[in-house]
């Protein structure tokens, strides 16, 4: 178990650490060029990484569940906000191109908004 939450825990950090730092990077690299294949490079990089911290945290969290088998309020909150944070992240990555950037920035909000929310929740578990 001890293997496992390390795991989770990374996948955390990097999940989480990568949207803050995306929303740190994004508007200053913006402002720094008109290259938009820039933010897209780095969107399509930074999806890769997301994708596979979201992916460890979903099959992690799964498998601590059905070792414990310990559903808390708590737990379940959590694991509905992922299938909300990871339904969002879908539709974001699968409307990118055609969503405009006021909806991709409320939308990415929201991803981040609810990333730190299940952080927070993870620390009451």
């Amino acid at each position: 178990m001890t293997v496992l939450l390390y795991i989770h825990v990374i996948a955390a950090t990097v999940w989480v650490g990568g949207l803050l730092v995306l929303a740190g990077l994004v508007p200053a690299v913006r402002r720094a060029t008109d290259d938009r294949e820039v933010i897209r490079a780095m969107a399509r990089r930074f999806g890769v990484i997301s994708w596979t911290a979201l992916g460890l945290l979903i099959v992690t969290g799964t498998w601590m569940v059905l070792i414990a088998f310990n559903l808390s309020g708590v737990l379940i909150t959590k694991i509905a906000l992922v299938l909300v944070a990871a339904g969002l992240a879908a539709w974001h990555t699968a409307a990118a191109g055609s969503q405009s950037p006021r909806l991709r920035g409320i939308i990415q909000g929201a991803i981040l908004v609810l990333g730190l929310v299940i952080v927070g929740l993870a620390l009451e578990i």
